[in-house]
């Protein structure tokens, strides 16, 4: 039996560095996917495939994007309702470009949070992610067999994993509920401030 393990990270530094332990630790990079929030455009595409293309005409992004030598080198460009430009790798990211290839653009919101769901994550967590990610994070997602999933996900949190808990508090706090495929991205300013705001946990 697989579980899923996940973490959000408010740097894509520290995702990688995740996503690389993962791997050294014997975590097949089929299994491990990255979403990473892009309205900065911090990855300009220059070795990016057509990734969302070849899944919106049924291709794995996963296939078309994996590259050899390791996750992180194959990343592809995409867009997600609500999130906006993202850099994304693996299986996750396939099906969320899955469904919005499939989908109309209204239901096409549950891409991310139905990828995150169909996989296990519980729902409330699920929107936690997608808003991270919206608001400039970078999302490590990792199926691992039971035996071997409390160790994936002590590997995630070691590499400054955010507390979820506690980020999904100061988003309801604010007025936050849930994550909203027709909110409007956030801009490259807004993801600016988002990161300053948690500045003191990075």
């Amino acid at each position: 039996m697989t579980r899923t393990v996940s973490a959000l990270f408010d740097t894509y530094a520290a995702a990688s560095s995740a996503v690389s332990a993962l791997e050294a630790a014997g975590t097949p990079r089929s299994e491990i996917s990255i979403v990473s929030n892009n309205s900065e455009n911090w990855h300009k595409g220059d070795a990016a495939s057509d990734a969302a293309d070849d899944a919106g005409k049924g291709a794995g992004i996963g296939a078309a994007v994996g590259g050899l030598g390791g996750l992180l080198t194959g990343l592809g460009l995409m867009a997600i309702p609500g999130v906006g430009p993202v850099v994304a790798a693996g299986w996750l990211a396939s099906t969320a470009v899955g469904a919005l290839a499939g989908a109309a653009v209204g239901g096409a919101a549950g891409g991310l949070i139905g990828g995150l769901t169909d996989a296990g994550v519980p729902e409330r967590d699920a929107h936690v992610y997608a808003e991270g990610v919206r608001r400039g994070g970078t999302l490590v997602t990792a199926r691992a067999d039971e035996s071997r999933a409390d160790a994936a996900q002590a590997i995630l949190d070691r590499n400054k994993a955010v507390n979820l808990s506690v980020r999904g508090d100061a988003y309801r706090a604010s007025g936050w509920s849930s994550f909203d495929a027709a909110a409007p991205a956030y801009t490259a300013d807004e993801v600016a401030r988002e990161r300053t705001r948690y500045s003191s946990s990075l």
